[in-house]
């Protein structure tokens, strides 16, 4: 009854683990519900969205079709202001050169379409995101392929041997590779990649004529590391000189406020792009991906507000931060291995592989995974097994959300490994 591609669309909904469960526990309500630490959103700061949005004046032209294409230059705009003020870009940015979506989701659906030909490839590094094949292949068709590279290395210039590898592969293979997807700050790793890294990206692309993507969606959920006071800054990619690397067309970010605004309900994202030719690619078809009038109003109102604005990132730091340290120092408690030096997102990055059911019979590293995330599902609490593609064993642990739901998760999490049996 289906075409073949919505059948392998539904078909997802059928693979286990393939999707998230999301936390269903409530202290007074349902302290027996489910905390799953899979869902990266700042719970820290919705208080204060709520007072502010309560404030903002929703006009009736946000109930009509005009403000589902970014309500005109207003939002594009101000996005530009907030990018100039916070990303130190090379050259300015103005209005024209955003192009809004309903969220960065649907950006990178846009993106891939516009990019890419059915079956050619985006390259990126392990560990990743793991949605990033969703958003990229369900409907565009484009495959995500990854250098064999770990938390350890993907951050030095020497990644771009890695990705040569992977060009290399797909060439052989009758494949080819059309751009170059980075997240920055990294998902899951909480760390900023260094200046000369993005530079050796950078020329990586020039060298295959290939475009770079850079998601910086937590570009300002950076915040202080008291362990690791020199862990490496935040640094956009639209910061550096890019005259004699590679051609500016090349060069495009991606942003939004679901992560810095803890606004992903929002579903407001940003194209940052001087490349005329998929700007238009973008507006040809943002009417299937635009975002409602009400909340273009909302999230114009946030950027033009600067004093709010600036306040308010100030917070969500401060917040981030204490979260951070307080999590880390529960994993220290229960004695569990994470990657340190983090300070960016909402995540940390945490070793269980010496939890997991020996590798005795012919189940792989992902089905051992599996067997762990069955055992904290019993228990009261849900990591996603397998999402992140990094060394088996290692899992994504989501910190920013209320104190003590992270405390009651991280008790369950270490119940259940204390009293495992295989």
């Amino acid at each position: 009854m289906l075409s073949t591609r919505g059948q392998s669309n539904a078909d997802q909904l059928d693979i286990p683990w393939r999707f998230a469960q999301g936390t269903t526990f409530d202290a007074e309500t349902n302290p027996n519900g489910i905390i799953s630490f899979a869902t990266a959103e700042n719970a820290l700061v919705q208080k204060e969205l709520e007072d502010f949005a309560s404030k903002v004046h929703i006009p009736g032209a946000g109930f009509r079709y005009a403000y589902c294409t970014s309500g005109g230059p207003r939002l594009p705009t101000a996005f530009a202001t907030h990018i100039n003020e916070y990303f130190n870009p090379f050259h300015r940015i103005s209005g024209t050169d955003v192009k809004v979506t309903a969220a960065a989701t649907a950006l990178h659906d846009i993106l891939a379409y516009s990019l890419c030909a059915p079956g050619e490839a985006i390259l990126t590094s392990k560990p990743y995101y793991g949605r990033f094949e969703i958003d990229f292949g369900n409907k565009a068709g484009v495959r995500l392929v990854a250098a064999e590279t770990d938390h350890e290395s993907c951050f030095a210039e020497e990644v771009v041997r890695g990705f040569e590898e992977m060009v290399q592969e797909c060439m052989r293979e009758g494949g080819r590779v059309r751009a170059v997807l980075i997240v920055n700050p990294h998902n899951p790793l909480g760390r900023c990649y260094p200046k000369r890294t993005l530079i050796a990206l950078l020329h990586f692309c020039a060298k295959h004529n290939i475009h770079l993507i850079s998601d910086e969606i937590y570009a300002l959920s950076v915040f202080p590391n008291s362990a690791y006071p020199d862990a490496t800054p935040f640094t956009s990619v639209l910061s550096i000189d890019l005259n004699g690397i590679i051609d500016p067309n090349l060069v495009h970010v991606t942003y939004g406020l679901s992560k810095d605004f803890g606004s992903a309900g929002l579903k407001v994202g940003a194209l940052v792009s001087r490349n005329e030719d998929l700007k238009k690619a973008v507006h040809a078809v943002v009417r299937f991906h635009g975002t409602s009038g009400p909340s273009v109003a909302i999230a114009t109102a946030m950027l033009e507000d600067r004093e709010w604005c600036r306040g308010f990132i100030e917070l969500s730091r401060k917040r981030i931060a204490e979260a951070y340290q307080l999590a880390t120092a529960l994993l220290d408690g229960l004695g569990i291995e994470y990657f340190a030096g983090g300070n960016a997102g909402f995540f940390l990055w945490i070793n269980l592989e010496k939890y997991l059911p020996p590798a005795k019979d012919e189940r792989s590293g992902f089905e051992r995974e599996c067997a762990l995330a069955e055992k904290f599902v019993e228990g009261g609490v849900f990591l996603h097994p397998g999402e992140e593609h990094g060394r088996v064993g290692w899992f994504r642990v989501v910190f920013t959300m209320e104190q003590g739901v992270v405390e009651a998760g991280l008790r369950r999490l270490g119940k259940v490994l204390r009293g495992l049996e295989w």
